[in-house]
């Protein structure tokens, strides 16, 4: 079953110092040492985007790779290994500017296994320019170019995590340059080991008297995954791959309670593998053509068992083919930049269910899907302080169940006249769409009473999104925002009125509304103590007219805030401490609302060896093992509750050794779309 997960943002760059002259005119005198120093701009604001410089923040804090790091960025929140962005509905991670097109699990590992010196800064852009073929809020990770003079540098890294179970993995990257050539690998292998407890209780109204199902279930979940970036530059071609091998891997749950006993075992028949390559070329005069092929394969079998006794056995089976090409022109024309393009994607999901046992219906569906869109942009600025960009995009959808048109305008504006305050405002639009195997109606049975069924009347939803940002001194920031998803869509339970059956089912609400305020502050104590301060103010409403024979309008105020602190103790002291702190009051999900969280995290970095070439992290998340989410649903004769214990609670250990001064490098990957199950 899907978790909750909430969003936020923002933060970073540059630096000064002094020197004395001496004249030859005057008498000279040896002068002590004169220092000027310089407070660190922490945002730089043009057109649009923000630029963070992350690595100034991270520096003194217990992360090796960028996934971690991007947690750190004020106002963006990492909830469970889930990046999330204040004041927009979902954010694309892209990489120097290219959309990866990659499922969100693969970029998440991509992310991990980069080494956090490869990152030069992260752009925040509310409002995308149609260039980069995202729609909607994007973070951008530029990360720094191999260069010639170089030569070959790299990174070694192992890690140890100990939750419930124990899993360790280990990684290479490397670059190399040379003449006109730049070589990127990043390989990891990792043995992951997971456990989740879940108590749930159903006080099911049927026939008007209330029954309650009370279920106590255990997960367990393991595999290896074998992942790997490779890229080969030459002058403006490039060539990348992406894949990832999910072998050994199985999950199983065990439960009990009103109905009995019950093992539920998932066991893939042969490794999920996802492959994605792509071919991108840069001409000289302002054109960019590129493309990218995505395959996609699983192929898992559920055996369910009640009391010791077979209950059901299927197989579930997906196979992804996915074409992506593009094209786009940029023309300079003094301070104005005119952007257009075309882009077109094509897919085909080939599902298939089948039930050995009992003989119930299946099905071997062949899905296919297009998107086509076109855009015109153009970016500009003047000398009095203004900067802006924006673009309109048509994009048509068509898949065998439905088509339609959209019409995806997008802009951003700023206001830069001094450092001393910077305004920006943003306005875009985002289509969002529903994993693959949703749309073939598949069912799935966790035990007896609860099940998850795909649905293939699913519409995608159309998110509309406003911010306002006041920086002061590039550093001190306040954001409002207004989120509105137009046919919001999202995976909850339901009592069926005519039998006692749980049913989870991803629907469209009416609308998600969500309008807040962010402010954010950095506070410095001399040289020892570094924090980060973030307080966000929100109120959400979701919507639902016809939630299967019911209707509820849901709506709540919540707050969250954080404090990030990292202590040094002196100059050329090797370790620094961080202590971490965050708050959030309860959250609502279509009819439910979720208790309070609050966490407590801690970690110590410690460099040594020449040129301080390794560094161990030892770092503690959710201390006193309290982010233990509580779900509940009360109304329209719906009464629900489900407690999620032991999330967050790991100790995790790293070991990093770089060579030939290395300064590591960040990927991505996105199957948000992709998989057999949920």
């Amino acid at each position: 079953m899907k978790k909750l997960f909430v969003l936020f943002l923002m933060i970073h760059g540059i630096y000064a110092s002094g020197q004395s002259v001496v004249s030859d005119s005057i008498k000279s005198k040896e002068l002590e040492e004169v220092t000027v120093n310089s407070e660190k701009p922490q945002i730089i604001a043009r057109d649009g985007i923000l630029t963070v410089d992350l690595p100034s923040i991270v520096k003194d804090k217990p992360v090796t790779n960028i996934l971690e790091a991007l947690g750190y960025v004020p106002g963006v929140r990492d909830n469970d290994g889930v990046i999330g962005l204040n004041g927009a509905s979902s954010v694309t991670i892209i990489l120097n500017g290219e959309l990866t097109n990659m499922p969100v699990q693969n970029l998440y590992q991509l992310l991990y296994s980069t080494p956090i010196d490869r990152l030069k800064s992260v752009e925040i852009m509310y409002a995308a320019p149609a260039k980069y073929h995202v729609s909607g809020a994007v973070m951008n990770i530029v990360l720094k170019t191999p260069r010639a003079i170089d030569g070959l540098m790299g990174q070694l890294n192992s890690s140890y995590n100990q939750a419930h179970y124990g899993s360790y993995g280990g990684g290479l990257a490397a670059t190399y340059a040379i003449k006109d050539w730049a070589f990127d690998l990043n390989w990891s292998l990792s043995r992951n080991k997971r456990w989740s407890h879940q108590e749930t209780y159903s006080n099911h109204l049927l026939d008007g008297d209330r029954n309650m199902i009370e279920d106590d279930m255990r997960q367990i979940g393991k595999s290896i995954t074998n992942s790997i970036f490779a890229s080969v530059g030459y002058k403006t071609f490039k060539f990348t791959y992406n894949g990832q091998i999910n072998s050994a891997s199985s999950n199983e749950s065990f439960s009990s309670g009103t109905f009995g006993e019950f093992v539920n075992r998932y066991m893939f028949l042969s490794p999920p593998v996802y492959h994605n390559v792509a071919l991108r070329y840069v001409a000289p005069f302002g054109l960019t053509v590129g493309g990218d092929y995505t395959s996609y394969m699983e192929n898992r079998e559920q055996l369910l068992s009640k009391n010791g006794d077979n209950m059901l056995n299927s197989t579930n089976r997906q196979a992804i083919n996915r074409y992506h090409t593009y094209m786009d022109q940029e023309h300079k024309i003094g301070e104005w930049h005119i952007s257009y393009g075309l882009e077109y994607q094509h897919s085909d999901d080939h599902s298939f269910q089948n039930y050995a046992f009992p003989q119930i219906g299946g099905f071997d569906d062949v899905l296919r899907e297009d998107v086509a869109d076109a855009y015109i942009g153009t970016q500009g600025s003047f000398e009095w302080g203004l900067s802006f960009n924006t673009s309109v995009k048509a994009e048509y959808f068509h898949n065998d169940y439905q088509h339609n048109w959209n019409f995806i305008p997008q802009v951003g504006v700023t206001y830069y006249k001094t450092p001393k305050s910077i305004f920006q405002l943003t306005f875009t639009s985002q289509r969002e769409y529903p994993q693959y195997w949703e749309f073939h109606g598949a069912t799935s049975y966790v035990n007896e009473y609860s099940a998850i069924k795909g649905n293939p009347s699913l519409q995608p939803y159309l998110n509309y999104s406003g911010q306002f940002s006041y920086i002061l001194n590039q550093k001190y920031a306040a954001t409002l925002y207004l989120l509105y998803a137009d046919k919001y869509s999202v995976q909850l339970p339901y009592q069926k009125p005519d039998e006692l059956q749980l049913l989870f089912q991803t629907v469209n609400l009416d609308f998600s509304r969500t309008a807040g305020l962010q402010v954010q502050a950095p506070i410095e104590v001399g040289y020892v103590l570094s924090s980060v301060a973030v307080v966000n103010v929100m109120h959400k409403q979701e919507k639902c007219s016809h939630f299967h024979d019911i209707s509820f309008d849901n709506r709540r105020w919540s707050f969250y805030g954080s404090l990030d602190n990292t202590v040094r103790f002196s100059s050329t002291c090797p370790i620094t401490v961080s202590v971490d702190l965050s708050y959030v009051t309860g959250q609502i999900q279509g009819p439910g609302k979720f208790n309070s969280l609050w966490k407590v995290d801690a970690g110590a970095k410690w460099k040594f060896g020449k040129n301080r070439c390794c560094e161990l992290d030892l770092k503690c998340k959710d201390i006193f093992n309290i982010r233990n989410p509580r779900l509940t649903i009360n109304t329209a004769g719906q009464d629900y509750r489900m407690i999620v214990h032991d999330m967050m609670h790991s100790l995790n250990l790293s070991f990093v050794w770089r060579f030939n001064g290395f300064k590591p490098k960040d990927t991505d990957i996105d199957t948000s779309r992709f998989g057999t199950g949920n």
